[in-house]
Protein backbone atom coordinates (compact mmCIF):
# COMPACT_ATOMS: atom_id res chain seq x y z
CA UNK A 1 0.00 0.00 0.00
CA UNK A 2 2.87 2.60 0.74
CA UNK A 3 4.46 1.58 -2.38
CA UNK A 4 1.93 2.01 -4.35
CA UNK A 5 1.05 5.69 -2.71
CA UNK A 6 4.75 6.43 -3.27
CA UNK A 7 4.73 5.78 -6.71
CA UNK A 8 1.26 7.95 -7.39
CA UNK A 9 2.95 10.77 -5.50
CA UNK A 10 6.07 10.67 -7.88
CA UNK A 11 4.11 10.08 -11.19
CA UNK A 12 1.72 12.88 -10.09
CA UNK A 13 4.71 14.99 -9.72
CA UNK A 14 5.62 14.32 -13.00
CA UNK A 15 2.83 14.71 -14.65
CA UNK A 16 2.51 18.10 -12.77
CA UNK A 17 4.24 19.95 -15.31
CA UNK A 18 1.87 18.84 -17.91
CA UNK A 19 -0.93 19.99 -15.59
CA UNK A 20 1.23 23.40 -15.62
CA UNK A 21 1.72 23.85 -18.76
CA UNK A 22 -2.70 23.07 -19.50
CA UNK A 23 -3.14 25.32 -16.29
CA UNK A 24 -1.30 28.47 -18.81
CA UNK A 25 -3.95 27.42 -22.08
CA UNK A 26 -6.88 26.42 -19.86
CA UNK A 27 -7.20 28.81 -17.37
CA UNK A 28 -4.63 31.76 -18.49
CA UNK A 29 -5.21 32.29 -22.42
CA UNK A 30 -8.50 30.52 -22.14
CA UNK A 31 -7.37 28.35 -25.32
CA UNK A 32 -9.11 25.11 -25.99
CA UNK A 33 -5.58 23.38 -26.97
CA UNK A 34 -5.71 20.00 -27.90
CA UNK A 35 -1.58 19.44 -28.96
CA UNK A 36 -1.07 18.83 -25.87
CA UNK A 37 -2.02 14.60 -26.49
CA UNK A 38 0.81 15.27 -29.34
CA UNK A 39 3.24 17.33 -27.90
CA UNK A 40 3.26 14.92 -24.68
CA UNK A 41 4.23 11.92 -27.27
CA UNK A 42 6.77 14.46 -28.38
CA UNK A 43 8.37 14.87 -25.76
CA UNK A 44 8.60 11.31 -25.04
CA UNK A 45 9.68 10.28 -28.22
CA UNK A 46 12.43 12.72 -28.87
CA UNK A 47 13.68 12.10 -25.05
CA UNK A 48 13.56 8.34 -25.74
CA UNK A 49 15.55 8.45 -28.92
CA UNK A 50 18.34 10.98 -27.88
CA UNK A 51 18.69 8.59 -25.00
CA UNK A 52 18.85 5.23 -26.48
CA UNK A 53 21.67 7.04 -28.99
CA UNK A 54 23.83 8.11 -25.74
CA UNK A 55 23.06 11.78 -25.12
CA UNK A 56 23.03 13.40 -22.06
CA UNK A 57 19.63 12.76 -20.07
CA UNK A 58 19.34 16.27 -18.90
CA UNK A 59 20.33 17.42 -22.56
CA UNK A 60 17.12 15.38 -23.89
CA UNK A 61 14.81 16.64 -21.89
CA UNK A 62 15.92 20.33 -22.38
CA UNK A 63 15.44 19.13 -26.56
CA UNK A 64 12.23 17.65 -25.57
CA UNK A 65 10.88 20.88 -24.13
CA UNK A 66 11.78 22.66 -26.48
CA UNK A 67 10.71 20.54 -29.54
CA UNK A 68 6.95 20.84 -27.41
CA UNK A 69 7.59 24.13 -27.59
CA UNK A 70 8.07 24.46 -31.51
CA UNK A 71 5.49 22.29 -31.53
CA UNK A 72 3.19 24.90 -29.81
CA UNK A 73 4.39 27.77 -31.62
CA UNK A 74 2.79 25.94 -34.97
CA UNK A 75 -0.45 25.70 -32.91
CA UNK A 76 -0.17 29.66 -32.24
CA UNK A 77 0.58 30.85 -35.57
CA UNK A 78 -2.40 28.33 -37.21
CA UNK A 79 -4.76 30.31 -34.88
CA UNK A 80 -3.43 34.19 -34.81
CA UNK A 81 -1.75 34.29 -38.84
CA UNK A 82 -3.91 31.48 -39.99
CA UNK A 83 -7.36 32.81 -38.56
CA UNK A 84 -8.18 29.26 -37.62
CA UNK A 85 -10.21 28.61 -34.91
CA UNK A 86 -8.19 27.67 -31.53
CA UNK A 87 -9.64 24.20 -31.01
CA UNK A 88 -9.39 23.31 -34.83
CA UNK A 89 -5.64 24.38 -34.91
CA UNK A 90 -4.97 22.23 -31.49
CA UNK A 91 -6.77 19.40 -33.48
CA UNK A 92 -4.81 19.70 -37.02
CA UNK A 93 -1.29 20.14 -34.92
CA UNK A 94 -2.05 16.76 -33.04
CA UNK A 95 -2.99 14.67 -35.85
CA UNK A 96 0.24 15.97 -37.64
CA UNK A 97 2.28 15.37 -34.26
CA UNK A 98 0.91 11.73 -34.52
CA UNK A 99 3.17 11.24 -37.75
CA UNK A 100 5.84 13.87 -36.95
CA UNK A 101 6.56 11.42 -33.73
CA UNK A 102 6.63 8.08 -35.49
CA UNK A 103 8.93 9.47 -37.75
CA UNK A 104 11.11 10.66 -34.53
CA UNK A 105 11.00 7.37 -33.08
CA UNK A 106 10.98 5.18 -36.67
CA UNK A 107 8.91 2.75 -35.47
CA UNK A 108 5.46 2.69 -32.72
CA UNK A 109 7.92 2.46 -29.59
CA UNK A 110 11.41 3.29 -28.56
CA UNK A 111 12.49 1.49 -24.80
CA UNK A 112 15.50 3.11 -22.76
CA UNK A 113 15.10 0.28 -20.35
CA UNK A 114 18.82 -0.37 -20.62
CA UNK A 115 19.87 3.28 -19.38
CA UNK A 116 20.14 5.21 -16.32
CA UNK A 117 17.34 7.84 -16.62
CA UNK A 118 17.26 11.05 -13.89
CA UNK A 119 16.97 9.91 -10.34
CA UNK A 120 17.65 6.65 -10.97
CA UNK A 121 21.45 7.39 -8.50
CA UNK A 122 19.19 7.96 -5.45
CA UNK A 123 18.05 5.15 -4.05
CA UNK A 124 16.15 6.13 -0.91
CA UNK A 125 12.58 6.61 -2.41
CA UNK A 126 11.66 9.66 0.18
CA UNK A 127 15.11 11.38 -0.91
CA UNK A 128 14.22 10.85 -4.36
CA UNK A 129 10.20 11.92 -3.74
CA UNK A 130 11.96 15.32 -2.29
CA UNK A 131 14.60 15.80 -5.05
CA UNK A 132 11.80 15.38 -7.42
CA UNK A 133 9.55 17.82 -5.43
CA UNK A 134 12.33 20.22 -5.65
CA UNK A 135 12.95 20.33 -9.20
CA UNK A 136 8.77 20.33 -9.79
CA UNK A 137 8.61 23.62 -7.14
CA UNK A 138 11.98 24.88 -9.33
CA UNK A 139 9.82 25.03 -12.50
CA UNK A 140 6.40 26.34 -10.96
CA UNK A 141 8.31 29.50 -9.29
CA UNK A 142 10.58 30.29 -12.72
CA UNK A 143 6.49 30.01 -13.97
CA UNK A 144 5.40 32.43 -11.43
CA UNK A 145 8.04 34.51 -11.99
CA UNK A 146 7.68 34.72 -15.43
CA UNK A 147 4.03 35.56 -15.34
CA UNK A 148 5.04 38.41 -12.77
CA UNK A 149 7.07 39.87 -15.44
CA UNK A 150 5.59 42.52 -18.23
CA UNK A 151 5.18 39.59 -21.11
CA UNK A 152 3.80 37.57 -18.23
CA UNK A 153 0.99 40.08 -17.43
CA UNK A 154 0.56 41.09 -20.97
CA UNK A 155 -0.21 36.99 -21.47
CA UNK A 156 -2.48 37.09 -18.35
CA UNK A 157 -4.52 39.90 -19.20
CA UNK A 158 -4.87 38.28 -23.22
CA UNK A 159 -6.83 35.45 -21.73
CA UNK A 160 -9.16 38.11 -19.49
CA UNK A 161 -9.70 40.40 -22.19
CA UNK A 162 -8.16 40.51 -25.34
CA UNK A 163 -9.51 43.76 -26.73
CA UNK A 164 -8.74 45.58 -23.64
CA UNK A 165 -5.06 44.68 -23.98
CA UNK A 166 -4.84 45.51 -27.86
CA UNK A 167 -5.93 48.84 -26.83
CA UNK A 168 -2.81 49.65 -25.25
CA UNK A 169 -0.66 48.78 -27.79
CA UNK A 170 0.26 45.29 -26.72
CA UNK A 171 0.34 42.25 -30.04
CA UNK A 172 -1.99 39.50 -28.35
CA UNK A 173 -0.66 37.27 -31.44
CA UNK A 174 2.42 37.55 -29.46
CA UNK A 175 1.33 36.67 -26.60
CA UNK A 176 -1.12 34.15 -27.78
CA UNK A 177 2.09 32.12 -29.53
CA UNK A 178 4.36 32.50 -26.47
CA UNK A 179 1.63 31.50 -24.33
CA UNK A 180 1.31 28.19 -26.08
CA UNK A 181 4.39 27.45 -26.80
CA UNK A 182 5.74 27.72 -23.55
CA UNK A 183 2.52 25.27 -22.53
CA UNK A 184 3.64 22.17 -24.74
CA UNK A 185 7.24 22.72 -24.17
CA UNK A 186 5.89 21.33 -20.19
CA UNK A 187 3.93 19.17 -21.90
CA UNK A 188 7.00 17.96 -23.70
CA UNK A 189 8.71 18.24 -20.53
CA UNK A 190 6.47 15.61 -18.31
CA UNK A 191 6.62 13.62 -21.20
CA UNK A 192 10.28 13.45 -21.40
CA UNK A 193 10.68 12.61 -17.73
CA UNK A 194 7.49 10.02 -18.03
CA UNK A 195 9.25 7.84 -20.85
CA UNK A 196 12.41 7.93 -18.83
CA UNK A 197 10.37 6.77 -15.59
CA UNK A 198 8.08 4.13 -17.15
CA UNK A 199 11.59 3.05 -19.64
CA UNK A 200 10.35 3.61 -23.26
CA UNK A 201 8.51 5.96 -25.18
CA UNK A 202 4.93 5.02 -27.40
CA UNK A 203 3.03 6.60 -29.95
CA UNK A 204 0.46 6.38 -28.08
CA UNK A 205 1.17 7.11 -24.66
CA UNK A 206 -0.24 10.88 -24.91
CA UNK A 207 -3.83 9.93 -26.02
CA UNK A 208 -6.56 11.74 -23.29
CA UNK A 209 -3.15 13.87 -21.43
CA UNK A 210 -5.28 16.89 -22.21
CA UNK A 211 -8.11 15.09 -20.22
CA UNK A 212 -5.82 14.36 -17.15
CA UNK A 213 -4.32 17.79 -17.16
CA UNK A 214 -7.56 19.00 -16.94
CA UNK A 215 -8.41 17.20 -14.34
CA UNK A 216 -5.86 18.27 -11.88
CA UNK A 217 -6.06 21.77 -12.65
CA UNK A 218 -9.66 21.38 -11.39
CA UNK A 219 -9.24 19.04 -9.09
CA UNK A 220 -6.68 21.42 -7.61
CA UNK A 221 -8.60 24.38 -7.84
CA UNK A 222 -12.00 22.36 -6.15
CA UNK A 223 -9.91 21.25 -3.09
CA UNK A 224 -6.91 24.45 -2.75
CA UNK A 225 -8.60 27.28 -4.37
CA UNK A 226 -6.73 30.13 -7.12
CA UNK A 227 -7.30 33.15 -5.88
CA UNK A 228 -3.88 34.02 -7.11
CA UNK A 229 -1.57 33.04 -9.88
CA UNK A 230 1.05 31.74 -7.08
CA UNK A 231 -1.63 29.69 -5.14
CA UNK A 232 -3.26 28.66 -8.66
CA UNK A 233 -0.38 27.02 -9.56
CA UNK A 234 0.62 25.24 -6.83
CA UNK A 235 -3.05 24.30 -6.85
CA UNK A 236 -2.37 22.40 -10.56
CA UNK A 237 0.94 20.70 -8.75
CA UNK A 238 -1.06 19.54 -5.65
CA UNK A 239 -3.88 18.63 -8.15
CA UNK A 240 -1.80 16.38 -9.94
CA UNK A 241 -0.36 14.81 -7.11
CA UNK A 242 -3.91 14.27 -5.52
CA UNK A 243 -5.29 12.93 -9.11
CA UNK A 244 -2.34 10.08 -8.76
CA UNK A 245 -3.62 9.28 -5.30
CA UNK A 246 -6.96 8.75 -6.44
CA UNK A 247 -6.62 6.63 -9.33
CA UNK A 248 -4.19 4.15 -7.41
CA UNK A 249 -6.99 3.82 -4.64
CA UNK A 250 -9.44 3.25 -7.56
CA UNK A 251 -7.34 0.88 -9.30
CA UNK A 252 -7.34 -1.14 -6.15
CA UNK A 253 -10.64 -2.07 -6.04
CA UNK A 254 -11.39 -5.61 -7.21
CA UNK A 255 -13.95 -4.81 -9.24
CA UNK A 256 -12.15 -2.04 -11.21
CA UNK A 257 -9.24 -2.93 -14.20
CA UNK A 258 -6.51 -1.28 -15.54
CA UNK A 259 -8.45 -0.69 -18.85
CA UNK A 260 -11.01 1.33 -16.70
CA UNK A 261 -8.53 3.67 -16.03
CA UNK A 262 -10.14 6.47 -18.92
CA UNK A 263 -13.55 5.78 -17.28
CA UNK A 264 -12.03 6.76 -13.77
CA UNK A 265 -10.59 9.62 -15.44
CA UNK A 266 -13.82 10.78 -16.54
CA UNK A 267 -15.63 10.32 -13.35
CA UNK A 268 -13.12 12.12 -11.51
CA UNK A 269 -13.57 14.95 -14.13
CA UNK A 270 -17.09 14.97 -13.49
CA UNK A 271 -17.07 14.97 -10.22
CA UNK A 272 -14.31 17.79 -9.74
CA UNK A 273 -16.79 19.65 -12.21
CA UNK A 274 -19.96 19.30 -9.96
CA UNK A 275 -18.45 19.76 -7.04
CA UNK A 276 -17.74 23.34 -6.74
CA UNK A 277 -21.50 24.20 -8.61
CA UNK A 278 -23.32 21.85 -5.83
CA UNK A 279 -20.89 24.00 -3.38
CA UNK A 280 -22.09 27.02 -4.72
CA UNK A 281 -26.23 26.01 -4.30
CA UNK A 282 -25.28 25.08 -0.72
CA UNK A 283 -23.88 28.23 0.09
CA UNK A 284 -26.78 30.27 -2.08
CA UNK A 285 -29.55 28.13 -0.39
CA UNK A 286 -27.77 28.64 3.21
CA UNK A 287 -27.59 32.56 2.76
CA UNK A 288 -31.16 32.99 1.10
CA UNK A 289 -32.34 31.00 4.41
CA UNK A 290 -30.59 33.26 7.12
CA UNK A 291 -31.77 35.98 4.64
CA UNK A 292 -35.30 35.26 5.56
CA UNK A 293 -35.26 34.29 9.07
CA UNK A 294 -33.66 38.19 9.65
CA UNK A 295 -36.42 39.52 7.50
CA UNK A 296 -39.26 37.59 9.86
CA UNK A 297 -37.21 38.66 12.77
CA UNK A 298 -36.84 42.51 11.67
CA UNK A 299 -40.43 42.24 10.13
CA UNK A 300 -42.92 44.61 12.89
CA UNK A 301 -45.68 42.68 14.86
CA UNK A 302 -48.92 44.27 14.69
CA UNK A 303 -51.54 43.48 17.57
CA UNK A 304 -55.56 42.89 16.94
CA UNK A 305 -56.10 45.81 20.13
CA UNK A 306 -53.80 48.42 17.77
CA UNK A 307 -55.85 47.69 14.84
CA UNK A 308 -59.34 48.26 16.44
CA UNK A 309 -57.68 51.47 18.08
CA UNK A 310 -57.02 52.90 14.74
CA UNK A 311 -60.49 52.05 13.23
CA UNK A 312 -61.90 54.22 16.04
Amino acid sequence: MIDSMTGAVQMGLLYALMALGVYITFRILDFPDLTVDGSFTTGGAVAAVLISHGTSVWLSVIVAFFAGAIAGSITGLLHTKGRINGLLSGILMMIALYSINLRIMGRPNVSILDTDPLFTSIENIWVKLVVIALCVLAIKFLLDAFLRTDMGLALRATGDNARMIRSFGANTDTTKILGISLSNGLVALSGALIAQQTGFADSSMGIGMIVIGLASVIIGEAIFGARTVLRATLAAVLGSIVYRIVVALALRVEWLDTSDLKLITAIIVIIALLLPTVRRSVKQKSMAKKRAAELASAAPISHPGQSAGGAR
